[in-house]
C-alpha cells in the first residue's frame, strides 16, 4: 500500500533517466543447428524512475525490454527493480521487485544467487531479471547484516530454435518442472553477513529455496523434435566472498558449497588481479587477472569450468571519453578446450556509449559443454544513448 499511497504524491518529482540501444550480432561460421539464424539485429531500451523522499526513504522502479531479428525468446521485456525503500532507525527494508549482487571475482560468480539470470541477454550470467523481495539489512559495528524472503520464483531464459549460443536442442521453458510441490510459488530464504576489517572485504551468506540453475531434461515426444525441460530443485548453498587490497595486489575468492536431496559439491574461484599505473607514461592504468576455477564434481558438473585457469588483461585509458578494453583466456586444464572473450567500451560525447564484444570458444572435444558452441564464435557492436 506504501507504493499506491506514494506515487501520485511525488509523482511530478521523479527522476527519468535510461537508455536506447541498436545491436548487431555478426557470427563467422555458418549455423549448427536447423533453424538458426546466421546473424541477428536488436533494438534494446530500459528507463528507471528514481524519487528520494525528504526522509531519505526512495522509490525505484527499471523496466527493460528488447526486440530481436532472430530469435522471438529474446524479445522479451522485464520489470527488473521495483521497490520501495524505507529507512529505519538503524536498519532498512526493501520491498517489492529488486536486485541484488553478491561476489568478488571476475569470470565466475559462485555465490552470486538472490536474481536469477537473464540467459537471453547473455551467457555468462552477468544480466539478471528482477526477483520478488522482502530484504531487510541492519548495519552495525560488527558487520553489515542481510535478510531475504524470496516470495516468487524466476525461471531462467533460454535462446529459442532461431537464436545462436543455444543448446543442440531447443530448452522448452513453457514446461518446466519442480521438485516442490509449489512450484514457482514456494518462498526462499537468504541471508549474508558482510564487513570490512582493515583491507579486508568479507561475505559469508547462505541460500535455501529453489535453485536458480536448471537441470536440462532430455524429453522426446512421438511426431515432435526432442527437447530438454528445464527442472528445478531445491537446495541448500553456503557461500564466502573474500578480497584483500594489498598494494597493487587484490587477491580474491568465492566458494560454495551446496547440497541437495542427499548430494552435495563445492566449487570455487580464487585469484588476483596485479595493476600498473601511468603505464608508457600516460594516464592509462592496466589490471592482469589470473583466476582458477573448481569444481569436485570434476567432468560431472554442469558448467564447462570445473578446472580451468583464467588468464585477463584489463586496460583503463582514464581518458575524458571512459575508454575501456577487458580481454579474457578461459583455459580447461584437463582437455583442449578454451574460450577467448574482448569486451571494450567508449563513450561519444555526454550521452553516446558504444560497446564492443567479441567471443571464441575453441578445441573444445565433445564432451565438453562447450562443443555446441563450436561455430558461434561472435562480434556483438552496439550503440547506446543515455538520458
Amino acid at each position: 500500500m506504501a507504493l499506491v499511497v506514494c506515487l501520485p504524491v511525488y509523482a511530478n518529482a521523479l527522476e527519468l533517466t535510461g537508455y536506447l540501444s541498436a545491436e548487431g550480432s555478426l557470427f563467422i561460421d555458418e549455423p549448427l543447428y536447423t533453424g538458426q539464424e546466421q546473424n541477428a539485429g536488436s533494438g534494446a531500451g530500459q528507463v528507471e524512475f528514481y524519487h528520494e523522499l525528504e526522509s531519505g526513504s526512495s522509490f525505484t522502479a527499471t523496466v527493460f525490454a528488447r526486440a530481436d531479428s532472430a530469435d522471438n525468446e529474446r524479445s522479451h521485456a522485464d520489470l527488473r527493480e521495483f521497490n520501495f525503500l524505507y529507512l529505519g532507525d538503524g536498519w532498512e527494508l526493501r520491498t517489492g521487485v529488486g536486485k541484488v549482487f553478491w561476489g568478488v571475482t571476475e569470470f565466475s560468480h559462485l555465490v552470486d544467487i538472490v536474481n536469477q539470470s537473464d540467459g537471453v541477454e547473455s551467457i555468462d550470467g552477468e544480466e539478471k531479471l528482477g526477483q520478488p523481495m522482502l530484504h531487510l539489512s541492519v548495519p552495525a559495528d560488527i558487520g553489515t547484516f542481510d535478510f531475504f524472503i524470496l516470495p516468487g520464483f524466476r525461471e531462467r531464459t533460454f535462446p529459442g530454435e532461431k537464436g545462436r549460443l543455444r543448446y543442440p536442442l531447443v530448452v522448452d521453458t513453457s514446461n518446466a518442472t519442480y521438485e516442490n510441490a509449489d512450484e514457482e510459488c514456494h518462498i526462499d530464504f537468504a541471508v549474508r553477513y558482510s564487513h570490512t576489517i582493515g583491507d579486508w572485504d568479507i561475505g559469508l551468506s547462505h541460500f535455501s529455496g529453489t535453485g536458480r540453475d536448471p537441470q536440462l531434461r532430455y524429453k522426446e515426444t512421438i511426431g515432435v523434435a526432442p527437447v530438454l525441460v528445464p527442472h528445478y530443485i531445491q537446495i541448500q548453498q553456503s557461500g564466502v566472498d573474500l578480497q584483500l587490497m594489498a598494494g597493487d595486489f587484490i587477491w580474491k575468492l568465492e566458494a560454495i558449497h551446496r547440497s541437495w536431496d542427499g548430494d552435495s559439491y563445492t566449487a570455487a574461484d580464487i585469484g588476483f588481479e596485479y595493476f600498473f599505473y601511468g603505464v608508457f607514461d600516460s594516464g592509462a592504468d592496466i589490471g592482469t587477472i589470473v583466476e582458477y576455477l573448481y569444481d569436485d564434481r570434476g567432468r560431472d558438473a554442469e558448467t564447462p569450468y570445473n578446472n580451468d585457469i583464467t588468464l585477463g588483461l584489463r586496460l583503463a585509458l582514464n581518458d575524458v571519453d571512459s575508454t575501456e578494453l577487458l580481454t579474457g583466456l578461459v583455459q580447461d586444464l584437463d582437455t583442449s578446450a578454451r574460450a577467448v572473450v574482448v569486451e571494450g567500451s567508449r563513450r561519444f560525447g555526454d550521452s553516446i556509449r558504444s560497446t564492443l564484444e567479441a567471443g571464441a570458444f575453441l578445441d573444445a572435444p565433445e564432451t565438453d559443454p562447450l562443443y555446441g558452441f563450436r561455430n558461434d564464435s561472435y562480434l556483438k557492436l552496439e550503440a547506446a544513448w543515455y538520458f
